[in-house]
């Protein structure tokens, strides 16, 4: 197995490399308006410094978000381009549940529940609940922080930095890493196979389609208004 992954989900814009057994290459670049620049160099740079050729592939797998439009549909259209165009297999993974089992490799995570918090912007958050081990209990819903249930829960994500006033004092990591994702997707392989959205409880494998959770800024604008009568 070589697995590629990376997520853009987030101001973080994240690749991976995976055997099957261990990452064997991971680097993370913080610039999500240069996405489009940035991901294509960093997939490159592990190809190269793993000896590796994009034709041994074997698998791709991307972060579907929550996360801002644009950023998102940046490492969504190259995973699944790639895997187009080389015949293998291509799956998603919700990037808060990268968050979530980052925290818990970590060890930052609490022994009872966390919540996992990252910026949607206008001043809202992407959220979802989990428990200790990493596996999803609510979410994910995006809203305003101070509406978020938390509870005093620890938080992990840049949006604990955010709005701290809200959510209490972050705890790391604050952003996805592609080789947690590499992990949880190897791990999910094992186990089952890819079918359907996710649900509370399920941190399993997702279509290659972006998780939204709303509409994007830009809209197709509709017909002009008449100004004669």
């Amino acid at each position: 197995m070589l697995l590629l992954a990376l997520d853009t989900s987030t101001a973080a814009v994240t690749v991976a490399l995976h055997d099957g057994h261990r990452v064997i290459f991971e680097r993370t670049e913080r610039d999500a308006g240069h996405a489009v620049e940035l991901l294509a160099p960093l997939v490159a740079a592990g190809l190269a410094a793993t000896g590796t050729d994009r034709t041994d592939l074997t698998a791709v797998t991307c972060g579907v978000g929550p996360g801002p439009f644009t950023a998102l549909r940046v490492g969504l259209m190259t995973a699944g381009t790639l895997a187009h165009s080389l015949g293998i297999p291509a799956y998603g993974v919700c990037s808060l549940d990268v968050l979530a089992a980052g925290a818990v490799r970590e060890g930052t995570s609490p022994p009872g529940e966390f919540l996992v918090a990252t910026d949607a912007r206008r001043r809202e958050v992407y959220w979802a609940r989990y428990a200790g081990e990493g596996s999803r209990v609510a979410g994910p819903a995006v809203g305003r922080a101070a509406d978020v249930p938390h509870a005093g829960l620890p938080v992990v994500g840049f949006g604990a930095v955010l709005y701290p006033e809200a959510l209490g004092p972050p705890v790391e990591p604050l952003e996805p890493s592609a080789a947690d994702l590499a992990e949880l997707t190897v791990r999910a392989l094992t186990v089952q196979a890819p079918t359907g959205p996710a649900l509370a409880g399920d941190t399993g494998l997702l279509p290659l389609r972006p998780l939204y959770l709303r509409r994007p800024d830009a809209v197709v604008p509709g017909a002009r208004k008449r100004v004669l009568p």
